[in-house]
């Protein structure tokens, strides 16, 4: 069973905190915000566009995404237009879905038209990207005009969007009208190092407050913080149920003794080791021996320990925090309480109790707020994939069953033909063991 699901504790923060706060003046702040309306989004653009016809196969996109080595596909409409977006979060609500299918009940599929639209489409032996395209719900097609400025990419990331397509000076739809995609790490990144210029002095010294003096700014800091976590011990399988269930893109793991954390599993992680697996166990590899696949690349070439370290203090700086956010290439990091003797630099487990999270799209709405950004709620789509998660459709007996018994049920990984398995009745809770998936290089 998942440790807590979503823990949560208070944050440090006291009146001394507030009192040490340095603010900035009016002057500075016009000062900002005049560079960012005059900073165009083309012009940081990250990611070029790899669009694919809709009707291609979910294996299929899988292997574009892995061997094109990029985050997100394209998806295009019958008339060439781009009509959605897919990537690795797609991949885990899909798998997520096909190895949860025995727990959704005829009424439950009912209830929800793309999850019958997929075990439809598998019975026929083919699940077209198209339909699976945003079936996590954090992958939303946002598109910005070719004049769009930093202060409009703030406008769609503080509400919790991830990446927006850019557009060229034409007007049409297709691919050749787009001229790339920017994410909300670019931003980030890019934010950084205006920070860094000379002349934006007076932003890397606000950015030198400790992040619990900005817990009226940030959602994610405020004294009841949530974080959703499982224990090392627990099956792959739970991770991605967790991810898909809470919408979001990343989960603590804990220690079992301690509850210390450990390390974080990201729905990249499971795309890129999960869908080229050839194991039929990976589903139920407890979570430690798959945070070690994470890492062990990274100190193999050269005999050094690199392993991420997703935490950071109360008292860490917000430029700290933005700089470990971008440089464990993480979506959030966690925020832990502080431990006597030891330190977050040197030890994933070394930094005591989980508090809080931090993520780009908290900070992104700090600077949006401070740009005057209308109707920032960065947790909005958060709360919403919440409530509409496919994989938290089905009956709370079968959902509660299948938790249950889901460190042991799950013998086999998933397997190399989704319609085989989606395909049967989905009345029919046949294989509680059985996880199907994607084929060939997918999950399998």
């Amino acid at each position: 069973m998942a440790y807590g699901r979503r823990l949560s504790q208070s944050l440090l923060y006291s009146p001394d905190t507030a009192a040490n706060f340095i603010v900035t003046s009016p002057r500075d702040v016009e000062y900002w915000l005049t560079q960012w309306q005059i900073s165009f989004a083309r012009d940081i653009i990250d990611s070029r566009i790899v669009a694919v016809d809709g009707q291609i196969s979910v294996e299929e996109a899988c292997d574009i995404l892995l061997s094109e080595d990029i985050s997100c596909l394209a998806i295009k409409s019958v008339d060439q237009s781009i009509s959605g977006l897919f990537d690795f979060s797609d991949v885990n609500a899909f798998l997520t879905l096909a190895a949860t299918k025995h727990t959704f009940s005829a009424e439950a599929v009912q209830e929800k038209p793309r999850v019958d639209d997929i075990f439809t489409a598998a019975r026929s032996g083919h699940v077209p990207v198209s339909i699976v395209s945003n079936l996590s719900e954090k992958n939303p097609l946002h598109v910005l005009p070719n004049d769009a400025t930093v202060v409009s990419l703030l406008e769609v990331f503080a509400k919790g969007t991830h990446r927006v397509l850019i557009k060229s000076n034409t007007s049409g739809d297709s691919e050749e009208d787009f001229i790339g995609i920017v994410s909300d790490r670019r931003l980030l990144t890019w934010f950084l190092s205006f920070a860094q210029q000379p002349e934006s002095e007076s932003l890397r010294i606000y950015l030198s407050n400790p992040l619990n003096s900005f817990a009226d700014s940030l959602p994610s800091l405020n004294l009841f913080a949530s974080v959703v976590a499982t224990l090392s011990t627990e099956p792959v399988l739970e991770a991605m149920k967790l991810m898909s269930e809470e919408g979001v893109s990343s989960i603590a793991v804990l220690e079992e003794e301690g509850g210390t954390l450990l390390s974080a599993v990201s729905v990249t992680d499971i795309g890129k080791i999960v869908v080229p697996s050839q194991s039929n166990q990976i589903l139920s590899l407890p979570l430690q021996h798959f945070i070690s696949l994470i890492k062990g690349p990274d100190g193999s070439t050269d005999g050094q320990d690199r392993y991420p370290v997703y935490s950071v203090l109360p008292t860490s700086t917000m430029l700290y925090t933005i700089q470990k956010l971008l440089a464990t290439n993480a979506h959030r990091v966690f925020v832990t309480q502080e431990s006597t003797g030891s330190s977050p630099l040197l030890s994933p487990t070394s930094s005591g109790n989980l508090t809080g999270l931090v993520s780009i799209v908290d900070i992104l709405s700090l600077f949006a707020r401070l740009a005057n950004v209308q109707d920032v709620d960065p947790t909005r789509m958060q709360r919403h994939r919440r409530a509409s998660s496919v994989s938290s459709q089905a009956s709370s007996k079968e959902s509660d069953r299948s938790r249950s018994s889901s460190r042991t049920g799950m013998r086999r990984a998933l397997s190399t033909k989704t319609s085989q398995t989606m395909s049967g009745d989905h009345k029919r809770a046949s294989s509680s063991s059985t996880a199907p998936a994607t084929g060939a290089k997918s999950p399998g």
